[in-house]
């Protein structure tokens, strides 16, 4: 046998395992990195954080990312080279976090690295008959591998796709595994770039389970303040709180076909982009709004976006409980104007169930990959969007 090949066998026969895993989002903040002591699997999952940071990206960096990011007609040869040079940049961060913890790569069982997204192209956005949904993520596990010398699993969501999903949202997997709970039904609302939710359902029926992305999150509101502010984001919503939401472009925003269908259903920077919002403006003749006003509107617009969604789902007196993640539950403006239109919903957080909300993206794909080497795949019934897989591609080291 390969001694690789026995190696992995190894691993995933211990009793426990140390997993790192990593999340770089649309927002491209930076890498998380969580570093989860693993046992059991499935139902019987047991996850502890460990550790967690934040690798932060060089801004020039993050610029060569935007160069191919979310475009339709981009530099082939430079996609090439970016799918080896952002796995090269993670696997340097990964190493240093290592170092950092106090831990030898020797030590760490497996990278689960979900990449960098660069173009998300369900059917609903794409419309072109003869091709099914795509989506791309770079940052090749082949190169993680080598780099740190830890047996790496990655690209997870493209069995989502060839077992007919849209390849997103993955969250729903882990999400069950973590914080199903008998007799309570949950909202896991994660609030990143694109906002999306998973619904529990107290009964832990794993076919009544029902998880979609619902419309942007930050992407707008951060592609705007890095584009006229100079700032990466709105921090504590403070250009927002400066400025009034307008009615006109509001209701423009929300004039959109993605947000009227049916769930579930996944999107990304590709639909809801400044183009977008332009557009919206010169729909609504609120070309020379006032840029704090725009900021303010557009933060409206995503808790619409959210709250629309649950109410469609739950009903407009929705009595669940919401537990957020992802940046947007750290905007003051964003999490009170989702307080006002669920005023019967309660509003806690991931750390209300003990794993930091921050870390919460980057502990799925530890949690998935234990699944990938341990488990089995969940049997979610026939519910649309949520095929029963288990997912990630292997990478052995030299």
């Amino acid at each position: 046998m390969n001694r690789q090949i026995q190696k992995l066998y190894s691993k995933a026969g211990k009793s426990e395992r140390l997993i790192i895993g990593l999340m770089s989002g649309t927002s491209m903040d930076g890498l998380d990195i969580a570093l989860c002591l693993v046992k059991g699997s499935g139902a019987e999952t047991d996850i502890r954080v460990l550790k967690f940071k934040t690798g932060d990206y060089t801004d020039d960096f993050r610029a060569k990312i935007k160069v191919i990011f979310s475009k339709k007609e981009v530099d082939l040869q430079l996609v090439c080279l970016m799918n080896a040079h952002i796995a090269n940049i993670h696997a340097q961060l990964i190493n240093e976090a290592i170092k950092e913890w106090g831990y030898e790569n020797k030590d760490i069982d497996f990278i689960a690295s979900h990449g960098q997204t660069i173009f998300h192209a369900p059917k609903s956005l794409h419309k072109l008959a003869d091709y099914p949904n795509g989506t791309l993520q770079i940052g090749d596990g082949d190169h993680i591998a080598i780099k740190t010398g830890i047996i790496t699993l990655s690209d997870f969501r493209q069995k989502h796709l060839a077992a007919g999903g849209e390849g997103a949202p993955l969250a729903v997997y882990g999400d069950y595994l973590m914080f199903s709970k008998v007799g309570e039904d949950r909202v896991m609302l994660n609030i990143g770039g694109i906002a999306n939710f998973t619904y529990l359902p107290g009964s832990t029926d794993a076919s009544e389970i029902f998880s979609t992305d619902v419309g942007p999150g930050n992407t707008l509101m951060d592609q705007y303040m890095q584009q006229y502010f100079n700032q990466f984001y709105d921090k504590n919503a403070a250009v927002a709180l400066s400025g009034h939401s307008n009615s006109k472009l509001l209701s423009a925003l929300l004039d959109c076909d993605f947000l009227g269908l049916d769930f579930p259903k996944t999107t990304g920077p590709e639909l809801f982009n400044l183009e977008y919002l332009i557009k919206a403006q010169e729909q609504s003749s609120t070309t020379n709004l006032g840029k704090e006003d725009v900021m303010a509107t557009l933060c409206h617009f995503s808790a619409e976006t959210i709250a629309n969604a649950i109410k469609r789902c739950f009903g407009e007196h929705a009595r669940v409980r919401v537990f957020m993640s992802g940046g947007g539950m750290h905007n003051p403006l964003l999490v009170q104007l989702l307080q006002t239109q669920l005023p019967f919903c309660k509003f806690l957080s991931t750390e209300d169930l003990n794993i930091n909300p921050d870390a919460k993206e980057a502990v799925l794909f530890a949690v998935l990959a234990n699944e990938t080497l341990c488990g089995e795949p969940i049997n979610f019934g026939n519910r649309q969007g949520v095929p029963s897989v288990c997912m990630g591609k292997i990478s052995l080291p030299a």
